[in-house]
């Protein structure tokens, strides 16, 4: 059996050998020679008694017991990383893995950018973007931090407010010309509405409110997407009525491209958070961007203050 202080090398090696996806590239990283790392994993997989990688003279994959190990191997290590800087009382730069997830429009217009700044200033941090079209479980452990819209969400996650966000309800010049203007919540039930199928959201449910009043309304239309880009194109184009984030609209507002519509009535609040484990709240690569985020969002500068106003996923 090896010893406790091999685990962490293991797990290290064999992250860093799914991460290159071949024994010659991950072998010219380690400096040792390809028959060497694939004797290395050979070992592991005797020691451990199962299979963690399928391989083919042309590629390999994780087998399900190499992806639980993956799984586990990846928090460990960024535990043992906190761990040392945390009892170090490290004044250096942060360090170490972050995996980001956001949502696809999000992702691209606001946060990859950032995150290329974010790189300039700790280039220690290696971040790891993924883009989805609905948030991940945060039961999962495949992400550190998860840029979401919204309520936060309950259980044992830390949720820090990076914007004010609402979303507004609008259409093209063209629509309300041949369909007229809603002038209540109801009306919205008559008009070709177009719909966003994404996350947990009920398809097709608008909730509005107006002081003390509020309205459900099932909307209806020819047209229904899970990306938001697509359905704001096909409003430009004068389809229907959208309820649409307003730092994805704004511009199209001022133009007269688009036209709010209903602007007595509010839709719930779609605040923009990031959300992380409370295990990984004294994190220094974690701490350090989320209050990166939060002064990127907060600055004089018109995304800033865009988002400050209030803006919608």
């Amino acid at each position: 059996m090896s010893t406790p202080t091999s685990a962490p090398s293991e797990m290290a090696f064999f992250s860093l050998l799914v991460r290159f996806g071949s024994f010659s590239n991950a072998a010219r990283e380690l400096d040792i020679t390809t028959p060497a790392a694939s004797k290395r994993l050979t070992q592991m997989e005797a020691r451990l008694g199962v299979q963690l990688l399928n391989r083919t003279t042309r590629r390999m994959g994780l087998t399900p017991e190499g992806e639980v190990y993956l799984k586990h191997a990846r928090r460990i290590l960024a535990d043992i990383g906190d761990m040392e800087q945390l009892v170090s009382n490290s004044v250096g730069a942060p360090k170490g893995l972050l995996r980001v997830n956001a949502t696809l429009g999000f992702g691209r217009s606001h946060v990859a950018s950032l995150i290329s700044d974010f790189a300039k200033l700790y280039p220690e941090v290696q971040v790891q973007l993924q883009l989805t079209v609905n948030p991940p479980p945060l039961s999962e452990d495949a992400f550190d931090i998860c840029i979401r819209f919204g309520e936060p969400p309950e259980g044992r996650v830390i949720a820090r407010r990076i914007a004010a966000n609402r979303r507004l309800i609008c259409a093209a010049p063209s629509y309300l010309a041949r369909q007229g203007t809603p002038q209540v919540p109801n009306d919205l039930a008559q008009h070709n509405c177009i719909c966003i199928r994404q996350g947990d959201e009920a398809y097709g449910i608008w909730h509005l409110s107006s002081g003390q009043r509020t309205e459900t309304v099932k909307v209806r239309g020819t047209l229904s997407t899970n990306d938001g880009e697509t359905a704001l194109n096909w409003a430009l184009d004068g389809h229907g009525v959208i309820m649409r984030a307003e730092w994805d609209i704004a511009k199209y507002l001022d133009s007269g491209r688009l036209r709010q519509v209903l602007k007595n009535w509010q839709t719930p609040p779609a605040d923009i958070h990031a959300v992380y484990p409370q295990r990984l709240q004294t994190a220094a690569r974690v701490r350090v961007f989320v209050d990166f985020l939060v002064a990127a969002f907060s600055a004089s500068t018109p995304l800033g203050q865009e988002l400050a106003m209030g803006f919608s996923k």
